[in-house]
């Protein structure tokens, strides 16, 4: 799980621990958007691996879809100092994670910190609370498996025989300024791995 959009949320979010912003740090006319990826290094093969990689995808929609609304129905949770303390329990959580994996050498501050503005739990807290906060529609497209004609040479690696998940914080896909959802993605992804 990750944000793409904003391209520097996870600059934003390690600000905001920091107390350098307050909440929300994502502006309602900004445009976010969140990504699933589904299947390990491999891709999903076969009938049963993309049914489950399916339903989990479905799951994740209507996961994401009752934070939405858990935040909505509590504005407390949307306060600053409120969300800073989850952020930073979650911080400690890693912090502790992060100790107990390292063998020998210690882990870096740069590593804590990009552990830190990519975990899934802090990501999908910070999408479902701007949503709620702006008042804002979600929506969300799964592509099935993607294939090698549907990929950039550059990302055919990573992604072929993956499923995605995107969600973008617009009622629909027409509400975005680019020519498809995958279309955003992509151009993220390429931009991340050059």
């Amino acid at each position: 799980m990750g944000m793409f959009l904003p391209e520097d949320v996870s600059q934003r979010i390690t600000l905001f621990i920091g107390g350098k912003l307050e909440f929300p740090f994502i502006k309602k006319e900004e445009l976010m958007g969140t990504f699933f990826i589904f299947g390990k290094n491999n891709g999903l093969y076969g009938e049963e691996e993309i049914l489950a990689a399916t339903d989990l995808g479905k799951r994740t929609v209507a996961h994401l879809t009752r934070t939405v609304r858990m935040f909505h129905n509590s504005p407390n949770k949307m306060d600053s100092n409120f969300t800073r303390e989850n952020y930073t329990k979650r911080v400690l959580q890693i912090s502790i994670e992060l100790r107990d994996n390292t063998t020998n050498t210690p882990f870096s501050l740069s590593q804590m910190n990009k552990r830190i503005a990519g975990d899934p739990t802090i990501l999908t807290d910070c999408f479902a609370q701007h949503i709620a906060c702006h008042q804002q529609d979600q929506f969300f497209e799964i592509f099935q498996p993607l294939r090698e004609n549907h990929l950039p040479v550059s990302l055919r690696r990573k992604l072929e025989g993956r499923m995605l998940l995107l969600g973008f914080n617009v009622k629909g896909s027409s509400a975005l300024p680019y020519e498809s959802t995958l279309a955003a993605y992509l151009m993220w992804m390429k931009k991340f791995n050059s």
